[in-house]
């Protein structure tokens, strides 16, 4: 069984998995913040004492906290039980828990200062049309032009481009095993998709 989890938004999600994407056992929350405090015990009820072959978490982009988060939590529990680890894109898995559909879809994720992380996708294959951008609300609306966009951003962009629909879902584990296998082969670091705000002081 494959573990699957992510934390790069406000929700925390996590699910065990078949290898033919047969869902074991789900569980997504709305948190807010708290992951740190909320991801391990939610695995531990979920995995009730079983222990899964693989481990597949969210790198992002998103938030910060978040990611690093949950990336630690899955490089700990892939070093205790000696399983191999990937990481996988966490705008496709956003991308992956809307309905399914033909043509574009872009999955959007609030960011910050105002701006979104964007990504499109084919909608049925769920392989990238595009690369990942961090950009504001206006800029993304010249650029994206998927009718469909999802996520914590779709409405924002939305409503900047004055057309298409706005889904604001929130990425779920149990899909990752939907995403094509090049989008959860990642290494297993965050990909912020912009620089962090913190810089050294200078000497």
């Amino acid at each position: 069984m494959i573990l699957a989890l992510d934390t790069s938004t406000a929700a925390c999600t996590a699910a065990l998995l078949e290898r033919d994407g047969t869902i074991v056992a789900s569980r997504d929350e709305l948190i807010g913040r708290g992951h740190a405090e909320r991801l391990v015990p939610m695995i531990e009820e979920m995995l009730d004492g079983h222990v899964p072959s693989k481990i597949l978490v969210g790198v992002g982009p998103g938030s910060f906290t978040g990611l690093r988060v949950g990336i630690a939590a899955a490089h700990g529990m892939a070093i205790g039980w000696s399983v191999p680890l990937s990481g996988m894109n966490s705008l496709a898995l956003l991308a992956a828990t809307a309905p399914p559909g033909e043509g574009k879809i872009a999955a959007a994720m609030t960011g910050g200062h105002g701006e979104l992380f964007v990504q499109t996708f084919n909608r049925k294959k769920l392989t990238a049309t595009g690369p990942i951008h961090n950009l504001t609300p206006a800029a993304a609306a010249a650029k994206v032009d998927a009718p469909l966009v999802v996520g914590s951003g779709a409405a924002a962009l939305v409503e900047a481009r004055h057309s298409g629909e706005a889904l604001p879902l929130l990425p779920s584990a149990s899909r990752a095993l939907a995403l094509p296998e090049l989008m959860r082969m990642l290494e297993c670091k965050p990909i912020y998709g912009r620089a962090p705000d913190a810089r050294p002081m200078a000497a």
